[in-house]
């Protein structure tokens, strides 16, 4: 492979959306992250997902209104992006296989016992008791998300989030709540 190193007058074809420049700059990372990729990930159809996902963020990142500045700075970036996409795609299918787990086991048998019972209700009875003590913006972001499910763009929209910004203050509320839980 033959490595490139980036100037200003690249960095400024591919922000102007140049044919030649945007093939090259694709074909030439495209390469470098399918082999990172497919270290990694198990399917082609993963690793293409990814690789698509890579470039469609550091495309939007350098057409941005501020941009990238420093062209040499490219390879560091489109790494970068490619390892956040790459834990987001774990993430994601990590969740998909606990649930799969999770709807397996529910079919297992779906007859509760009095002592189950009883857990059931004290656990609901901890985790209102916990809520009750969350601050207000975790209980109802907690309720609105997880208990009510409600559609993230809706809340989104009535708390004037950004999506992004909803899963941190999500993610934060569930940390402040297990610690919580772990206290009592």
């Amino acid at each position: 492979m033959h490595f490139v190193a980036f100037d200003v007058p690249y960095l400024e074809r591919l922000q102007g959306a140049d044919a030649d420049t945007e093939a090259h700059f694709v074909a030439y990372f495209g390469e470098l992250i399918q082999l990172k990729l497919r270290a990694r990930l198990r399917s082609k159809e993963a690793v293409e997902d990814v690789t698509q996902e890579t470039f469609v963020r550091v495309l939007a990142l350098v057409r941005a209104k501020d941009g990238i500045k420093q062209p040499e700075r490219l390879g560091a970036l489109v790494n970068s992006v490619c390892n956040h996409v790459l834990y987001e795609h774990y993430r994601s299918h990590h969740r998909m296989d606990s649930l799969d787990e999770e709807i397996e086991q529910s079919f297992a048998d779906d007859r509760i016992s009095v002592s189950g019972l009883v857990a059931v209700d004290e656990t609901e009875r901890a985790v209102r008791r916990i809520l009750g003590e969350l601050p207000e913006r975790d209980r109802r972001l907690l309720q609105s998300v997880l208990l009510e499910e409600r559609d993230r763009d809706e809340v989104c929209a009535e708390l004037g989030l950004s999506r992004d910004y909803l899963r941190v203050l999500v993610h934060r509320a569930k940390q402040s709540f297990k610690s919580w839980y772990l206290k009592r």
